[in-house]
């Protein structure tokens, strides 16, 4: 299973951001995504998750931004409104997937959001 993830880049604050990451292999099914995001001399940690057509996001991004997926393209999205500074960070999809041979999890390679001071 391959993630790859693409949107990033600069953006001012209180801009937007739209985060893409499609999922590609052997894929039977995804049972569970997410984004995730690392800041720099931080651990990472979660964003949104998205499952089952249920939500989940951290405190610091509720009501700013969106997830959602398409379950017919593998894809799933991040949709960031009114970004702030300490929004920066890498961006890592991750998704839940079944294959032919094992259930487990898998991680994109991260994409850079820099939102300027």
């Amino acid at each position: 299973v391959q993630l790859q993830a693409s949107g990033g880049g600069l953006v001012q604050p209180g801009g937007s951001l739209r985060l893409s990451c499609a999922a590609s292999g052997s894929i039977r099914t995804i049972n569970a995504t997410g984004w995730y995001r690392q800041a720099p001399g931080k651990q990472r940690e979660l964003v949104a998750t998205i499952s089952s057509g249920s939500t989940n996001y951290a405190d610091s991004v509720k009501g700013r931004f969106t997830i959602s997926r398409d379950n017919a393209k593998n894809t799933v999205d991040l949709q960031m409104n009114y970004v702030e500074p300490e929004d920066t960070a890498v961006y890592y999809c991750n998704v839940y997937a079944t294959t032919p041979w094992y259930t487990r999890y898998f991680w994109g390679q991260g994409t850079l959001v820099t939102v300027l001071q």
